[in-house]
């Protein structure tokens, strides 16, 4: 029986030309968008960059986890991507290192969980992480970022504590994509938005990728870089502005200002919140002794201040 040679498509330069013909052609009816798969090892944009000696490295997490609760639930399965940056010029210079893993949570996962993932039972059976390896990233890691830092973190510390030492920062929370006229902010819209890429998401190593991806492009609509922005947020101190006490009466007007309402469940205040640069507390103080509380008493009001440090875990409550 005869074999024939099959060409490989991403090297073989006569295939890239015939794609690279196709796509143009197709774009120049209008009518076409085309999408190309992220591929870091083969991104331009990682090509020329200067190593500096005051680089530092950043890690890209996502988790795939058996539920939300961080609480009651584990991870399943874990994915980082390692990045050496220029904290200055906030210049992406390489990819370091990658790390993926599965991890047995001791327990059958639920129908949900295996159909948003893909991941099974036998997948993960008797599988755990590697802790020498993923210790090791984060010993040398200043900041890490998330499409949902939130709820990574909270799971990532209560498996790792030395995370808990660690910057983080949120690609989902700390950009404002409303601004940039991004009507959705799930990962996979943001890089077809912002470069038009895809991943194959819900999968803890290309949703890492694909936060990785996004931090090297630009917004549309400013053009500003992405990670350079991230970055200013990062930095910023924030204070968090709990209107305990606020009457009743004055909870649509909160709503309408951003405030959110916390049950106390989580081991926050109980009462209407809402997060501000520190800069901005005392203006968001004089504003609730205006507009909220009666003769402009604002004693009951409780304020947090928070950092990178402590950002998205359970110590920002």
């Amino acid at each position: 029986m005869k074999t024939k040679n099959v060409r490989n498509y991403h090297t073989d330069p006569i295939n890239v030309l015939e794609a690279e013909i196709a796509i143009t052609a197709l774009h120049a009816t209008g009518d076409y968008t085309v999408l190309h798969k992220l591929n870091l090892e083969r991104d331009s944009r990682f090509t020329q960059r200067r190593v500096t000696q005051s680089s530092k490295i950043g890690l890209c997490l996502d988790t795939e986890t058996t539920g939300l609760n961080h609480t009651e639930d584990k991870i399943i399965e874990l994915g980082i991507v390692a990045f050496e940056y220029n904290p200055m010029t906030a210049e992406i210079i390489s990819i370091s290192d990658r790390y993926n893993g599965f991890e047995d949570p001791g327990r059958s996962l639920s129908k949900e969980i295996t159909e948003i993932t893909g991941i099974t039972d036998d997948m993960i059976a008797g599988q755990t992480f590697d802790d020498y390896q993923v210790m090791a990233l984060a010993d040398k890691a200043t900041l890490v970022i998330c499409h949902n830092s939130a709820f990574d973190r909270k799971f990532v510390e209560n498996r790792y504590p030395l995370f808990a030492t660690l910057q983080w920062a949120c690609t989902l929370a700390q950009l404002d994509w409303s601004k940039e006229r991004i009507s959705s902010r799930t990962l996979e819209y943001l890089l077809y938005k912002c470069g038009g890429y895809f991943i194959n998401a819900h999968r803890a190593l290309d949703d890492a990728e694909g936060v990785l991806g996004l931090l090297l492009g630009s917004f549309p609509t400013s053009g500003t870089p992405i990670f350079k922005t991230l970055l200013e947020k990062s930095d910023e101190m924030t204070s968090r502005i709990c209107a305990v006490g606020a009457p009743f009466d004055k909870k649509d007007i909160l709503k309408q200002r951003g405030y959110r309402w916390n049950d106390g469940s989580n081991n926050g205040c109980k009462g209407w919140w809402t997060d501000v640069p520190q800069q901005m507390e005392q203006d968001e103080l004089s504003y609730l002794g205006k507009a909220i509380y009666p003769n402009g008493n604002t004693g009951s009001v409780d304020i947090n201040r928070i950092d990178a440090y402590a950002r998205f875990s359970v110590r920002e409550a």
